[in-house]
């Protein structure tokens, strides 16, 4: 055999290892070449008597990722290619039979007539944990770093490799239904007790393992390829399985509000599955697979959140000319919340950190924040005591200026108040070198304007984390006027060492995420002073596939802090720059009511101790109007949301803000939560087509006013057929040239 992904060996008791090492990649993915060798495999396997089983293993630190999704936006490209080619059915049919092949690869291993086992250690996702379910052992390492999981949803497809029917034939089906719906990453002992694999040891010792299982058990079948096997749940219609499916439709519906086509297919998958037989089964399985891999979900999920996503944070933006930045040292200046999490996770990222506030009780308590968020990890056994005092150590808690000299960047993270940042600038400056970058953290102040208080503008960035810190993946890099290539590059340097993803923005007014997410505020306060029921805006957000409604959204940033943007907004522009209605209603809720959001436990809701949140009766009062329930229209109040917040990214690419569809689409989905089925913002009117996007605008304006008017940039594109990824990617090719 002729390989070059794979090693294969042969023991003196005739059992063969198989080292999965793709040359040239810290990760295994499956490729066409990988597919190709593993099959010559199976059958150099199978066809030699001396030969008699074979142990599959990584030559790297973890299993694989699965398998490389640009390799499936490929087949979407061959079916698009072939249809104007050849017809819509020599492209079905050549798109079916080439969407299937893993499929098929995978059953022709388990049925090869030899036994297979997986020794898996570290990450084993997607395509590569569907390859070990069809082994006939499967051995995970006891270290806390190996996870298997089928996370296709989350990229908008489904476990097309046999995934839905091995897992539905392994577990009790509901289970298994929850399992691919969430697209969770299990760890090791969890993976055992839930039936998925055999056993659990240590890494040393697995390969051994299941070498001897191999010679003990020549003759080993799949349970599913026993004529005796029966379902974990007994059959579809029986007792026990029609128990299985009403719930499980009616927690589909609840969790997705049917807008991924993917975790329908899933349902259908298993339903019609574990009626069959499972060759059968996993041709059914192959035909939705096939089906979803041509919607438009799917592909602007796969675009977005794994291709972007890769290419973002591999550097995309990055001025080429500039060499990597050796980072050693951070300041944060400004230990509150935000900053203390700032402090936190460029700890985290093993960097050192010089957290400097006003006192040194309040750079202390800034401290103690990632102190807490350690001990959770504890808690919950995901860190050692050891790793704590490992962080807490990198950590100095200063009140001290002097002591950010030799930082390579500091991030200001004050009050945002342009005179209380005024002042930190100049402090900071008067210590640190010359080459220092220095970088502010806010949401909405013009960078510009605060740079002006620089003496090196060119070192001067906007980076603008979002709340919770810890947890929220996007960075918004701003750059000034006269922000230079160097500071770019090492915000940059920075956000990645962090492991968050950054995305590049030209400065105005709430740079790009505040503004789309500030629409979609507006939009919900709009619609209750319209008289829309609170509990109808807040299902419309919910069921147009963002996280949570727009109420809620305001409560959790604060009330009172969207009160003083908007009268920031009004001081500086003018009170035709905001909306006389919003600020009715929120001056209402913060001036009259006293109410701040869930920080006082009393905002669009009320937050009783040891209870659910429930929405405040007073909204109603405020609004002085209700409309019927019966006469709103719940698609509009859908499109409402939506187009408000894709119809401000337009805007932004108009002007310059957003200048990458990349950046605008994942950097919607992570920072807001934009409906991540349409794969972000400017996805949303490229799959809708721009002239019906402007149809769709124009409707809205003339119902409900001139701010869904649509910018004269998409009037063009609805005339010329233009769409947005499709002119990034005439000037990517014009550069290329």
């Amino acid at each position: 055999m002729n390989l070059t992904n794979f090693r294969f060996e042969t023991d003196s008791d005739g059992i063969a290892t198989l080292t999965w090492d793709v040359p040239g990649r810290s990760m295994n993915v499956i490729t066409p070449e990988v597919m190709a060798e593993l099959e010559s495999v199976v059958d150099a396997v199978a066809a030699d008597a001396a030969i008699k089983g074979c142990v599959i293993v990584s030559g790297k630190e973890s299993f694989s990722g699965g398998a490389d999704l640009t390799m499936l936006q490929g087949l979407r490209d061959l079916y698009v290619g072939l249809a104007k080619e050849q017809g819509e059915q020599v492209a079905m049919q050549r798109f079916f039979d080439e969407s299937r092949k893993l499929s098929q690869l995978y059953r022709k291993l388990e049925t090869c007539g030899k036994p297979f086992a997986a020794a898996v250690h570290g990450v084993c996702l997607g395509g590569a944990f569907e390859l070990a379910l069809s082994c006939q052992l499967r051995v995970l390492s006891d270290d806390p770093a190996t996870r298997v999981g089928l996370p296709e949803i989350k990229v908008g497809l489904f476990p097309g490799a046999g995934g839905t029917q091995r897992v539905a034939r392994l577990m009790q089906t509901g289970d298994a239904l929850q399992m691919m719906f969430k697209g969770e990453q299990l760890k090791a002992l969890p993976a055992r007790n839930m039936g998925l694999v055999h056993a659990v040891l240590p890494r040393e010792q697995m390969v051994a393992a299941a070498k001897e299982w191999l010679l003990a058990n020549p003759q080993a079948k799949q349970p599913w390829d026993d004529p005796k096997f029966k379902l974990p749940s007994n059959k579809v219609h029986s007792a026990a399985g029609m128990q299985i499916w009403p719930p499980a439709s009616a927690i589909y519906r609840r969790e997705t509000n049917d807008n991924y086509p993917a975790a329908r297919a899933i349902l259908s998958a298993v339903y019609e599955g574990l009626q069959l037989p499972i060759d059968l089964a996993l041709k059914v399985e192959s035909r939705y697979f096939a089906k979803i891999l041509r919607t438009k979900e799917a592909a602007s999920m796969i675009r977005s959140l794994f291709v972007s996503m890769q290419e973002l944070n591999k550097g995309a933006r990055r001025p080429a000319e500039v060499p990597p930045s050796k980072l050693r040292k951070i300041g944060v200046v400004g230990a509150g919340f935000m900053g203390a999490g700032i402090a936190y996770v460029t700890a985290n990222a093993g960097l050192e950190v010089v957290l400097v506030d006003r006192d040194i009780e309040a750079a202390e308590k800034g401290k103690a924040h990632s102190h807490k968020l350690v001990s959770d990890q504890i808690a919950k056994g995901r860190a050692k005591t050891a790793d704590r005092d490992a962080l807490l150590g990198r950590i100095t808690a200063s009140a001290d200026y002097a002591d950010l000299k030799g930082c390579d960047l500091v991030i200001e993270a004050v009050f945002e108040d342009p005179k209380v940042k005024a002042e930190v600038i100049a402090k900071v400056e008067a210590v640190i070198g010359p080459k220092t970058i220095f970088g502010s953290n806010t949401s909405t102040l013009p960078i510009t304007g605060l740079a002006q208080h620089s003496q090196r503008p060119k070192n001067f960035i906007g980076i603008h984390f979002f709340s919770p810190v810890e947890k929220m993946l996007l960075v918004e890099l701003i750059v000034a006027k006269k922000t230079g290539d160097k500071a770019l590059a090492l915000a940059l340097d920075y956000v990645r060492a962090i492991r968050k993803t950054p995305i590049v923005v030209n400065d105005t007014r709430g740079f790009y995420a505040n503004r789309c997410v500030g629409n979609y505020l507006l939009e919900g306060h709009l619609m209750l002073m319209e008289g829309v029921p609170p509990a109808m805006i807040e299902a419309a957000g919910r069921q147009a596939g963002m996280p949570v409604g727009p109420l809620s959204l305001n409560d959790e940033v604060a009330v009172d802090l969207a009160l003083k943007i908007l009268k920031a907004t009004k001081a500086q522009l003018g009170p035709e720059a905001v909306d006389p209605q919003q600020d009715k209603l929120l001056t209402a809720l913060v001036e009259t009511h006293g109410r701040l959001g869930r920080k006082n436990r009393k905002g669009f809701y009320d937050y009783p101790e040891g209870g659910p949140k429930r929405l405040w009766p007073g909204l109603a009062e405020i609004a002085g109007k209700r409309l019927d329930p019966e006469s709103v229209d719940m698609a509009e109040l859908k499109q409402r949301l939506l187009v408000t917040q894709a119809l401000e990214a337009a805007r932004t690419n108009e002007e310059g803000v957003v200048t990458d569809p990349r950046e605008a689409d994942v950097g919607s989905i992570i920072g807001f939560g934009f409906a991540p089925w349409s794969g972000g913002t400017l996805s949303f009117i490229d799959n809708m087509g721009a002239a019906a996007f402007v149809k769709l605008c124009e409707t809205l304006a003339k119902k409900h006013g001139p701010r869904f008017k649509p910018n004269r940039q998409l009037k063009r594109m609805a005339k010329t057929g233009e769409s947005y990824y499709g002119a990034a990617a005439r000037k990517a090719a014009g550069e290329a040239a």
